[in-house]
């Protein structure tokens, strides 16, 4: 994830039904399967509309908009090159009824569902005293969550031989969307500023790896600590596996609720082809992490990012996600989307079908594990919005897991 200058807070009364549409159609905008479809294939931008407030470039959920659909906020693409040929397109209302802020979602031409558009946050007005705009310290990803990049470099990107060939950290750098490096005083004063004005409800601090044995921990701990002595906001940490385990207690100790460890690929021989640097650490490696993790932040609260569409295939990432859940961990299964400028900007997303198979599965690993995204307190599974894995979960219980 990385900042730029704007990104979405989506309308309230977000619960209410398409107004003026077919009852089916009503109906298809709560289909997981047409959110799933959306987000593989993208929607197209009608130039009659306010340009799009989504982030171009960068290291996250890039060249997207956050649209909510269904009452559901989700990250579908709109600038990437599959975007531009979908069949599905926002475009305006031609009748004055509609409310501020609200589209309408079309397929080939004939309507499907209403659909909020994003607003500018509040508190991208603002700026630091130094004249730092807060848009370049963190943004929102979604409706609710606030994120950031605390270092905006990483030791792999560097290099073209170790970088991730999806990753696009250092794009909002070079575009001068963001700085490259932020302190921890930065990020809790527009922490502050973003629950103050905008209702955020969680955080996400992640960052690029440097070049020392705690890959990062260390400059997460201290933002930590730094945004919890201002504003009682729950955090999620994500880096890669520190070689000493004791930074899960003293990430946890400065105030970090939940703790992301992304594999991104679950096999090796993936792995090795798309992100050649972050291999070197494995996959065992990393279900160690995750076991110690787990032990100190609760079953549920240690979460993985999974890429689907890099080439695993369905039954390795299902697997992979049945074993990770026995040991506690949440893996967020989203669709590779290709971000342009990258060197795999002309690789194909997973179709639809795929992804409604992979998501299927994984939720019902999950839901047998007693997994839930809702009782994660903070982080990319808590907010779901760039996948549909939330709204195929099956919650069977009343409690929180890990509490």
């Amino acid at each position: 994830m990385s900042q730029s200058l704007h990104l979405p807070v989506l309308p309230d009364n977000t619960n209410a039904a398409p107004r003026g549409l077919a009852p089916a159609a009503a109906s298809e905008a709560l289909n997981p399967s047409l959110h799933s479809e959306l987000q593989a294939r993208g929607v197209r931008w009608s130039a009659e509309l306010e340009p799009g407030v989504g982030r171009r470039g960068g290291a996250g959920p890039s060249d997207h908009e956050a649209l909510q659909i269904g009452g559901q906020t989700l990250m579908v693409p709109v600038l990437t090159r599959s975007a531009q040929s979908s069949p599905y397109a926002v475009e305006p209302f031609r009748s004055r009824e509609r409310a501020e802020g609200e589209a309408l979602l079309t397929r080939n031409g004939t309507p499907v569902a209403v659909v909020r558009l994003p607003r500018v946050p509040r508190f991208y007005a603002l700026s630091t005293a130094t004249g730092i705009p807060y848009f370049k310290i963190a943004t929102l990803h979604s409706d609710r969550v606030l994120a950031t990049t605390v270092l905006q470099n990483c030791v792999r990107f560097a290099k073209r031989e170790t970088s991730c060939q999806f990753c696009a950290i250092g794009q909002s750098l070079s575009g001068q969307r963001t700085i490259p490096r932020k302190t921890p005083e930065q990020l809790a004063e527009v922490a502050e500023a973003a629950v103050r004005l905008d209702g955020v409800e969680h955080m996400v601090l992640t960052t690029g790896t440097p070049p020392t044995p705690d890959r990062g921990a260390h400059i997460l701990e201290e933002s930590a600590r730094a945004i919890r002595a201002r504003v009682p906001l729950p955090l999620q940490a994500q880096c890669e596996p520190p070689e000493d385990f004791s930074w899960f207690e003293r990430l946890r100790a400065a105030g970090v609720d939940s703790l992301g460890m992304h594999l991104e690929a679950v096999t090796e021989p993936v792995r090795k082809r798309i992100m050649p640097g972050k291999a070197e650490v494995s996959v065992e490696r990393y279900y160690a992490a995750f076991e110690a993790a787990v032990a100190v932040f609760g079953r549920g609260q240690v979460t993985t990012y999974v890429l689907a569409g890099l080439g695993d295939s369905a039954d390795a990432i299902v697997l992979a996600a049945r074993d990770l859940a026995r040991r506690g961990v949440y893996s967020f299964v989203v669709p590779f989307v290709p971000i342009s400028g990258t060197p795999l900007a002309e690789h194909p997303p997973p179709d639809a079908a795929f992804m409604h198979e992979v998501l299927d599965r994984v939720a019902q690993e999950l839901s047998r594990a007693g997994l839930f995204s809702q009782d994660i307190r903070a982080g990319c599974g808590r907010c779901g919005a760039c996948s549909t894995l939330r709204s195929r979960e099956r919650p069977s219980h009343d409690g929180a897991a890990g509490a």
